[in-house]
């Protein structure tokens, strides 16, 4: 009997913490998938948008350029992110309550004329990432670059329009991004918080239930977190051997890093939980990819322009077992009339 052939190494979990140099074809492959997943995701029509993503994320910039006004909610301690190019600190927004009767307005005042996009960065679709996740020195094609969600490229290999409506804005707040008192009661058509957000959140619950009072009826949900898959193999790589066994029983798997931080990782099931306990209705869950690391990196390596059939086959692929990948991805709505649905 012939031997099997030997496939790619799969990285290690710290490689997936990752630094400048690891991984850099997959982070590619990795944040143009999440770029056209959003894109097909994000209402048709102009809507009011909160976006939890982080200073980390450019969801808002891609939601901003797709035609929508956008709150993006920074926490007090990201407020040193918020640097025009000369290094000055932009002043942030003032924080104060979004209407939500009749005819309202996008929060804070009316938005900039169209195409007045803003990043806090002085421009209309985001730069490096600094929090360590690699942009992707990796060839790039039509499907976008590494951190392209601002971008055309994105929203167009995820819908087929592939033009951004460049008539957004996108206002940057400084507000505790876990209780959302500066928000009002049913005053926006959806959230966003993507990136992992809901697993920094260590009290999920708690956010989940703000972001169903701020969504109005019909209002939709996106959001990422940490996998039990990631989370158990972050603890069998720190032998925290003994704790694996205690894992199938967690109702709330909370999971220590290397460097000392915390995250929450999920099962589908209790994302499921987490949403129906808020009021929200599930309209799916999926891993973000399901193709490895190791996979990607050893095709696009031998096929730098393979990217853009690689992303379009995540897109295509049947919601099958959610256990696989690292982070899952979901969508949940607030019952109600449909709001601007696909």
């Amino acid at each position: 009997m012939l031997p099997l052939p030997a496939g790619p190494p799969e990285p290690t979990i710290a490689s997936l913490r990752h630094d400048g140099e690891s991984l850099a074809l997959y982070w590619t492959f990795y944040w143009a998938v999440a770029a056209a997943q959003l894109a097909r995701w994000l209402p048709r029509k102009p809507s009011h948008v909160l976006d939890l993503s982080g200073p980390d994320a450019h969801t808002a910039a891609q939601a901003a350029a797709a035609g929508h006004h956008v709150i993006q909610l920074r926490d007090p301690s990201a407020e040193a992110e918020l640097r025009d190019p000369g290094g000055n600190a932009e002043p942030p927004e003032p924080v104060g309550n979004v209407s939500n009767g009749a005819g309202s307005t996008p929060p804070h005042g009316p938005p900039p004329p169209p195409g007045n996009v803003s990043n806090g960065n002085g421009n209309g679709n985001g730069s490096a990432d600094g929090a360590g996740r690699p942009h992707g020195a990796g060839p790039a094609d039509d499907a976008g670059s590494a951190r392209g969600a601002g971008s055309a490229g994105g929203a167009g290999l995820a819908n087929g329009n592939g033009a951004a409506r460049g008539h957004g804005s996108l206002h940057p707040v400084i507000a505790d991004s876990e209780s959302l008192a500066c928000l009002a009661d049913t005053s926006l058509d959806a959230v966003v918080a993507d990136d992992r957000a809901l697993s920094r959140h260590l009290a999920t619950e708690a956010t989940v239930a703000e972001i169903a009072r701020v969504l109005r009826p019909g209002g939709r949900l996106f959001f990422s977190v940490d996998s039990l898959t990631l989370g158990m193999a972050i603890l069998a790589e720190q032998n925290y051997w003994a704790h694996l066994s205690d894992v199938p029983a967690a109702e709330v798997l909370l999971i220590p890093w290397p460097d000392g931080t915390i995250t929450r990782c999920f099962q589908a099931d209790q994302l499921r939980e987490l949403l129906t306990g808020a009021g929200l209705e599930v309209e799916w869950i999926r891993p973000r990819t399901t193709l490895s690391p190791s996979t990607v990196e050893h095709l696009l390596t031998g096929s730098p322009k393979a990217l853009s059939r690689l992303v379009r086959t995540e897109l295509t692929a049947p919601l099958g077992d959610e256990s696989l990948g690292i982070h899952l991805l979901a969508s949940a709505r607030r019952p109600g009339p449909h709001f601007n649905r696909r």
